[in-house]
Formats: C-alpha cells, sequence, structure tokens
C-alpha cells in the first residue's frame, strides 16, 4: 500500500512540474510548441557552428544543406525572446555570418 502512495506522489509531482513548466512558458508569452522548436534548433545551431568552423570550402550540396538548416535556425530563433538565447548570440552570428557569405557567394555565381 505504501508503494502504491509513493507512486502515486511521484507521477503527481512529475504532473505538477510539467504542468508549471508549460505554464513559465505561457507566461513568457509563447507556444509549446514554439518553444520545442527553440530547443530543437538550438541543437541545429551548434552542428552547424562547428560546422562551418571546420569546413572552409563547402560543395554545392553541403551549401544548399547548410543554408535550409540555417533558415530553420533562423525562424524558430525570431519566435522567442532574445533572453532566451542570449547566451548562443555568438554562436547565432558566426551561423549567420556564414548563411550570408554562401548567399552572396551563390549569387555571384548565378
Amino acid at each position: 500500500m505504501a508503494v502504491f502512495t509513493i507512486l502515486y506522489l511521484l507521477v503527481f509531482a512529475i504532473f505538477a512540474l510539467v504542468g508549471f513548466a508549460i505554464l513559465q512558458i505561457k507566461l513568457f508569452g509563447m507556444n509549446v510548441k514554439d518553444f520545442w522548436g527553440f530547443i530543437e534548433a538550438n541543437q541545429i545551431l551548434d552542428r552547424l557552428y562547428n560546422f562551418a568552423k571546420y569546413y572552409e570550402k563547402m560543395s554545392t550540396q553541403e551549401q544548399v544543406i547548410y543554408l535550409m538548416e540555417a533558415e530553420k535556425v533562423f525562424d524558430a530563433f525570431e519566435k522567442v525572446p532574445g533572453t532566451l538565447w542570449e547566451e548562443e548570440y555568438d554562436k547565432y552570428n558566426e551561423v549567420l555570418a556564414r548563411y550570408k557569405d554562401i548567399k552572396m557567394l551563390r549569387w555571384a555565381t548565378n
């Protein structure tokens, strides 16, 4: 009986924490879907940042993939307040600079 009581309290605590997190996201003026997209975009940003640091020359296919992934990141980051991603500002700017360079290079070659 005590095991069921402890289990019930743990499940209740988990639901309470999830509810509190959703409430905080809503109070911050965001949708949960936008916040989840931001978390995924943050992971993509880390991969793009590392890719941009190590690869100076990219093939045409790599450039297209980089541009598409960077646009996903930019869209997700626009939907959340800047205070959430101020730690990632340098990475964001590095990815943005590489994005602009690739766009200019592709524009110049066309």
